[in-house]
């Protein structure tokens, strides 16, 4: 099983944020800290805000949170709705079925759908808060300085 770069992005975005905790950051400052595209960071960021995952502040001193807690953000549903399909073989697309000569008689696709479910049956155990467990290592690898040191 294979993300798309699109829900791993996804999930980097809702990590810094969920380092933030609570303060606006922009895309430049997410793209340069994790070496991103920002146009292709744009088109990720007004998606989870359409999702409901981030809220966006317009004009001077605006920017992007988390809309509600990181303990609300469950993984699996994230990667659901951001993850185009789970077409792990061919004969998952409906189109394509007629390309396999053995597709009547195979059962590659339902272990291959069970293997997905289980997959994502994991993925609905955590939330964005189980990602951000180690908060200090992670801010400090991403360079974000907690709140407490900035106001002294």
């Amino acid at each position: 099983m294979r993300l798309t770069a699109y829900t791993d992005y996804s999930l980097r975005v809702l990590t810094y944020l969920g380092l933030q905790q609570g303060r606006l950051s922009t895309i430049n400052e997410i793209s340069e800290t994790y070496g991103l595209s920002a146009n292709h960071l744009m088109k990720i960021i007004h998606n989870l805000g359409k999702l409901g995952y981030v809220d966006t502040v317009r004009g001077r001193g605006g920017g992007i949170r988390l809309a509600g807690s990181p303990r609300e953000i469950n993984l699996g549903q994230l990667v659901r709705q951001v993850e185009p399909d789970f077409a792990i073989v061919e004969c998952f697309d409906g189109k394509r079925r007629d390309n396999c000569v053995i597709a009547p008689a195979c059962r590659s696709q339902w272990i291959f759908e069970k293997a997905v479910q289980a997959f994502l049956d994991v993925l609905d155990a955590y939330t964005l808060a189980d990602l951000l467990q180690n908060s200090t290592r992670l801010s400090a690898l991403l360079s974000i300085v907690p709140p407490k040191e900035k106001a002294g």
